[in-house]
């Protein structure tokens, strides 16, 4: 079953580092990353950057429309009128379909902020406790994913 998960740094180079030991792990067969997703928000900047993975070139454009829809509404779309609107209403229906609710898209939106990055992650096959040994000392917050409640405590619990 793929997992989807999303992890805030208090850094702007947090995210990344993470992205290096996830794809280290994913090397040793620790875990299967089906795509992530890398979004950098440096203090003084206007907006984030953002960088999809591509882990699977005969998937990708599938990706890239998946986390262009997700990163766009949550960051780039418009802060007034109806276009903002309409763009955060169809994003939270087609990522709902996802299992990635409202709340969660909002806690996304509200937690990473200037200063800060995210790692959005897509994962599959996962060993918990060789992958979280590799995350300690990362200072990674989960907000948000669509684990059930038993498998979210797991994961904050491994990697906590």
């Amino acid at each position: 079953m793929a997992t989807f998960t999303v992890w805030k740094f208090d850094s702007p180079e947090g995210a990344d580092t993470a992205s290096r030991i996830l794809h280290d792990s994913a090397s040793e067969h620790a875990i299967r990353i089906i795509d992530t997703a890398v979004v950098t928000w440096p203090e003084g900047a206007a907006k984030p950057t953002t960088r999809h993975g591509h882990q699977d070139e005969w998937r990708g454009t599938g990706w890239g429309a998946f986390w262009g829809l997700l990163l766009g509404s949550l960051f780039f779309a418009p802060v007034l009128g109806a276009a903002a609107g309409a763009a955060i209403g169809a994003s939270t229906k087609a990522m709902a379909a996802v299992g990635i609710d409202k709340d969660q898209l909002n806690r996304i939106r509200e937690g990473v902020t200037p200063g800060s990055s995210a790692l959005f992650v897509v994962t599959e096959d996962g060993d918990l406790d060789r992958v979280g040994e590799r995350f300690h000392g990362t200072h990674g917050k989960l907000v948000a994913t669509n684990l059930t409640e038993a498998e979210r405590s797991t994961l904050l619990e491994t990697f906590d």
